[in-house]
């Protein structure tokens, strides 16, 4: 089946809790390079008409932790079938103790503390330098912002992500000095996912739900994971359709930073 029978322009990607995104899909099998993306890739259409790509990343059985997921396969799946903005739900720990859980937050900016992970498309062939000083698209953040703001859930404007590379959670030690750095949130997926889809020219936005206090900023037992599933599973009736507004209201030609990252540029693969 060819990838051009489904043509969609937005494509999201659901983290932990956020298996499925519209009910009537056509699911397709979308062969990368990479090996198979998470799982097949659901496409369907907005009551506006916008046609959607959706892939859970760590899939819908939650078989893949976080330093395991085909962030590759993922991002080139999501470019074969058309997807030029990629927006990309998230639960992620507070470093901040007034944003707490259940708090929405889209950061401006990354830090990246993982290991091992495969982090370019661009390994062999010849090196090939993208700028990376903003991660995320300017104007999906702010399609992001004025959307959820609009449903009536102000999100947090701003702040830095650190990703760890998990699957554990940090130590108090740990989430103490993420938070001494100035970094507002913590999470486990948000690279090389962001990276990759820049060495794609593709827009990304981080859309990131709160679940929990990280470990270091108050005492107690420390975060859980059958903590995080339930303040994301309280959260998810809205989170869901801010994730398709924003999804209908990203513009149809992109006029950003993000299309342009690969002009000029000699690649050494030919992208979908």
């Amino acid at each position: 089946m060819t990838t051009s029978q489904f043509v969609a322009e937005v494509g999201v990607i659901g983290g932990s809790g956020f298996y499925s995104f519209l009910d009537d899909v056509e699911e397709i099998t979308v062969d990368t390079p990479y090996g198979p993306p998470s799982d097949p890739v659901a496409v369907g259409t907005l009551p506006t008409g916008r046609r959607v790509a959706f892939v859970p990343r760590h899939g819908r059985d939650h078989r893949y932790p976080p330093h395991k997921i085909p962030y590759r396969a993922n991002l080139w799946a999501l470019r074969s079938v058309g997807v030029r903005q990629v927006l990309a739900p998230s639960a992620v720990g507070s470093l901040t103790p007034k944003h707490g859980p259940g708090t929405l937050a889209i950061p401006d900016q990354l830090v990246d503390r993982t290991y091992g992970r495969t982090q370019t498309f661009y390994d062999e062939g010849g090196a090939v330098h993208l700028s990376f000083a903003d991660p995320y698209c300017p104007v999906g953040r702010r399609t992001a912002l004025d959307t959820a703001g609009a449903a009536g859930w102000p999100p947090v404007d701003g702040g830095t992500l650190v990703v760890i590379e998990g699957p554990r959670f940090s130590t108090r030690a740990e989430s103490r000095w993420y938070a001494a750095q100035g970094w507002t949130l913590v999470g486990m997926t948000g690279h090389p996912e962001a990276v990759l889809a820049r060495e794609l020219a593709l827009c990304y936005t981080p859309v990131c739900l709160v679940t929990d206090l990280d470990a270091g900023i108050e005492e107690g037992a420390g975060v859980t994971m059958d903590e995080v599933y339930r303040v994301f599973a309280e959260n998810i009736g809205r989170l869901r359709p801010v994730v398709a507004e924003a999804a209908a209201a990203l513009p149809a030609e992109r006029d950003c930073p993000c299309a342009h990252a690969l002009d000029g540029m000699k690649l050494p693969l030919e992208l979908p």
